[in-house]
């Protein structure tokens, strides 16, 4: 028996050995998360769904406003405001921040529930990483990649991006996801077409802006508040789009405008200025038109903090 075991814990070694190796290549190419949880804690934070997370573009932030930023948006079904954003934040800020700058992005979709989901145990984050990950900031994050990687690990080294380029969604290191798709016009079109259709359905449904995002959303502002200055965001949408949040939210802009206003915090809607930019599906801003978006951002931040 002593024989077999020192026998095979040489098999166990060479497959960790391996798994090491192959882990290490981890990258933007990985998948749309890994990269979140694999660089060091910023002190600046921009915070939503992929509407941020594709829209603000760190390095236009930093180039103007001369700190780093590190964009902490997921997407709609991993990061809706709530519990489980609050407690990775925490986790991912820089304890030792005292004069940070937060960008909090918000739409009615990221503070909204399906009332068939009555129970916090059932909403669509808990199955997040943000939900399972304790370390925010190892350089080969193996942590995340044993609890949320679902390929094959050989994936990870033949897909890296120094083997054949950047994928189609590739997340950068300070956060921002840029997706490379066809801007044919007739291509944007059609993807325009289908995802105006999502939500429509989506605006039949028993969605609902939800007092418990709504309440983790102040907290978030709350522990934000005691680092640093903390500005909402609402960024556009094409016209389809935001005429249904419209119609489907129509006390959303009030609602915003108050937490604003009872936080101490700045708000800016950019969603009537829709037209001013380009989306490669009628939800998400081309990535020219989000660097054009995230240069407003930073002006209007310049301002108030002249002001």
């Amino acid at each position: 028996m002593k024989e077999f075991l020192f026998k095979i814990s040489f098999y166990i070694i060479g497959i960790a050995a391996v798994l090491l190796f192959l882990g290490s290549y981890a990258d933007g190419n990985t998948d749309d998360n890994y990269m979140h949880f694999a660089v060091k804690k910023p002190h600046n934070i921009i915070l939503g769904d992929s509407r941020g997370a594709q829209g603000i573009v760190p390095e236009v932030l930093k180039t103007k406003l001369s700190v780093p930023f590190d964009n902490f948006s997921l997407n709609i079904g991993d990061s809706p405001y709530g519990q489980v954003y609050l407690k990775a934040l925490k986790r991912k800020l820089d304890p030792d921040t005292k004069d940070g700058i937060f960008i909090v992005t918000v739409s009615p979709w990221n503070l909204s529930l399906n009332e068939l989901i009555p129970n916090e145990e059932d909403f669509p984050e808990k199955r997040s990483p943000l939900n399972n990950m304790y370390f925010y900031d190892w350089t080969y994050n193996y942590e995340y990649l044993l609890k949320n990687y679902t390929r094959s690990w050989f994936k990870i080294y033949m897909e890296r991006e120094s083997a054949v380029g950047r994928s189609n969604t590739f997340l950068h290191k300070d956060g921002w996801m840029e997706v490379n798709v066809n801007m044919h016009k007739d291509s944007i079109a059609a993807r325009t077409a289908k995802k105006t259709r999502e939500y429509e359905v989506q605006e039949r449904k028993n969605y609902y802006l939800s007092p418990q995002r709504l309440a983790a959303l102040n907290e978030i502002i709350g522990f934000l508040r005691t680092r640093g200055r903390v500005c909402l965001v609402r960024i556009p949408t094409s016209k389809n789009l935001t005429d249904i949040e419209n119609r489907k939210f129509p006390q959303f802009k009030k609602i915003i405008q108050d937490i604003s206003h009872k936080q101490n915090v700045k708000y800016y809607d950019f969603s009537e200025d829709f037209y001013k930019y380009v989306y490669t599906d009628g939800n998400h801003m081309y990535k020219e038109s989000g660097k054009k978006l995230t240069s407003r951002i930073a002006d209007s931040l310049k301002s108030f903090r002249k002001n």
